[in-house]
This record gives C-alpha cells, structure tokens and sequence, in this order.
C-alpha cells in the first residue's frame, strides 16, 4: 500500500481513544478502526477535516505517500 494512515500515532500523541474520537467526528468506532488499519479505500474530506480539527493537526500528520517496493 503506497499511502499509510498514521491515525493511531496522532492519536497516542494526543491521548485521546478510538471511541471518543470517533464521537467527536461523527463516525462510527467500526469506521475509524477501518481507517486506522489501512483497510480503507477512500476517506471523505469532511471526515479528515474533523479528524485535523479534533486532534489539531495537519492532513500529511495523518496520511503519508510510501514509495512501493517492486
């Protein structure tokens, strides 16, 4: 997978869990694990929108581009 969701290191970094996160965006605690265990295929930029506003931080502290290996 070239693109890597760092949610659960934001997260750590700012001591808040999954269950509480996803109340505060407005998704369900199944969708957030879905997003935090690189199992998504898309994410609504509203979504990562309330995701940078809960945890104060920018898009690329969430989701980083990894060159894959061939």
């Amino acid at each position: 997978m070239a693109i890597v969701v760092n949610l659960d290191v934001m997260m750590a970094r700012r001591k808040i869990g999954a269950g509480e996160l996803a109340e505060k965006i407005g998704i369900t605690p199944a969708n957030l694990s879905i997003l935090k265990n690189q199992k998504a295929k898309a994410v609504r930029f509203s979504t990562l929108e309330a995701i940078c506003e809960v945890l104060d931080c920018q898009p690329g502290d969430i989701l980083e581009w990894r060159k894959e290996d061939l």
